[in-house]
């Protein structure tokens, strides 16, 4: 089950990478299909670390949640009509790919009887694109979430120098909460899955 919950994460990581290069691309942007990265090919994602190394260290120390990350897909707002906009549309592309395989995997879990094993892998599907969705939705660079709060919140010199200081401690930042705040976020995953699961 260790390994398929691996297979699980990096395939909707994965979609969750690809979904921002299809969404740059509708908008008019071609750098991630000129990089050969707008692909459902696993072997261009990959990032050896987010990957691989951090789910199989959490899998051997049987951690209680498993996380990870793919290689972010390039892309040029500069080549977008209206960049703001465009930018906030590929931020949450991503996100949303993992919400909508949690409800199409979720409902079916909800409303049709499966045998054991597939609700197992159900189970697995739902809650890791639920955690990876919460997981991007965090105001912390590089996450998605802190690319959509800039392109909410208002154009100004102020809201551009809050977001120079964040992106330049974003890592520490990023080390911080997953140290120390980890456990608020497992609450929102939960009552996420009980609202789509039932």
């Amino acid at each position: 089950m260790e390994i398929l919950m691996i297979v699980i994460l990096i395939v909707s990581a994965v979609l969750h990478e690809f979904s921002h290069g299809y969404a740059a691309y509708l908008l008019g942007d071609p750098t991630a299909e000129m990089e050969g990265r707008l692909s459902l090919n696993p072997l261009v994602h990959l990032d050896p670390i987010g990957s691989v190394l951090l789910p199989l260290l959490l899998v051997l120390t049987q951690s209680p949640f498993i996380l990870g990350w793919a290689k972010p897909v390039p892309y040029n707002p500069y080549n977008f009509k209206k960049r703001r906009s465009g930018e906030l549309i590929v931020a949450i592309a991503g996100p949303a790919s993992n919400l909508i395989l949690a409800l199409i995997f979720g409902l079916m879990l909800r409303f049709l009887e499966l045998s054991v094993p597939i609700t197992e892998v159900f189970y697995a599907i739902v809650i890791i694109n639920i955690l990876l969705m919460v997981f991007n939705m965090i105001p912390i660079p590089p996450l998605d979430g802190s690319k959509i709060l800039f392109n909410i919140l208002p154009y100004t010199q102020k809201t551009q120098e809050f977001r120079s200081r964040l992106e330049r401690y974003g890592l520490f930042i990023f080390i911080f909460f997953l140290l120390f705040l980890w456990d608020y976020i497992f609450p929102i995953v939960l009552l996420i899955y009980n609202l789509i699961v039932g």
